[in-house]
C-alpha cells in the first residue's frame, strides 16, 4: 500500500506544471472533448509507466542492495532538484490531429512522457520498492489526479494554482526519500 500511495503523491505533485500536464491543456483547449483526451492520457500513461517500472524492476536486481540504496537515494534526491526546473510545451507534440482525439492522445502523451520527470520517478519507484503493480497503478492515478481537471476545468484552474509551492512539496517529498534512503530507513522492510 505503501508503494501506492507514495507513487501516487509524488507523481501527482511532480505533475502539477510538467510539460505532460501542460499538454493535458493544450489537447483539451483544441479539442474540447475530455473523455477521449482523458481515456488517451490513461492508456498512454500506463504503457509508459509500466515499461519504466520494468526498468526500475530489472535495475533493482541486477544491482546489490548496498548499490541500489546509493543510486536510489542519490535519484531522488537530483529528482528533488529537477523538480523545480520548469517545464515547456514543444509544439511538434500537438499537431498530429489527423489521427484524431484519443490516438493523437496515446501519442503525444506517450511522447511527452519519455525521459519525463515523471517516467524517470517511476523508474526510481519501481526500483525502491517491490511491487511493480503497486508503483504502476499508483504513478498512474497520480498522472490522472493531476491531469483529469486540467483536461475539464483547465483554465478557470491554471492560474488558480501555485505551481511554486506544489513543486517545492513535491522537491522536499523527493529530498526527504533520497535522504532517507541513504540512510538506510525502510531497509529492514524489505524494500
Amino acid at each position: 500500500m505503501d508503494a501506492f500511495l507514495v507513487s501516487t503523491g509524488i507523481v501527482a505533485l511532480a505533475e502539477i506544471g510538467d510539460k505532460t500536464q501542460l499538454l493535458a491543456f493544450l489537447l483539451a483547449a483544441r479539442f474540447r472533448r475530455p473523455l477521449p483526451i482523458v481515456c488517451g492520457i490513461l492508456v498512454a500513461t500506463l504503457f509508459n509507466h509500466a515499461f519504466a517500472a520494468a526498468v526500475g524492476a530489472l535495475v533493482s536486481h541486477l544491482l546489490g542492495p548496498e548499490v541500489m540504496r546509493w543510486v536510489l537515494g542519490l535519484s531522488f534526491i537530483a529528482m528533488a532538484a529537477w523538480i523545480m526546473v520548469p517545464d515547456e510545451i514543444d509544439e511538434e507534440e500537438t499537431k498530429m490531429a489527423r489521427f484524431g482525439v484519443f490516438l493523437t492522445t496515446v501519442i503525444a502523451f506517450f511522447l511527452a512522457e519519455m525521459g519525463d520527470k515523471t517516467q524517470v520517478a517511476t523508474v526510481a519507484l519501481a526500483a525502491r520498492y517491490s511491487s511493480v503493480v503497486a508503483v504502476v497503478a499508483g504513478t498512474t492515478f497520480g498522472m490522472l489526479l493531476a491531469n483529469v481537471p486540467a483536461v475539464y476545468f483547465g483554465g478557470r484552474i491554471a492560474n488558480k494554482v501555485p505551481i511554486k509551492l506544489v513543486h517545492g512539496l513535491a522537491a522536499l517529498i523527493f529530498a526527504v526519500l533520497g535522504i532517507a534512503t541513504l540512510l538506510g530507513v525502510g531497509a529492514g522492510l524489505g524494500f
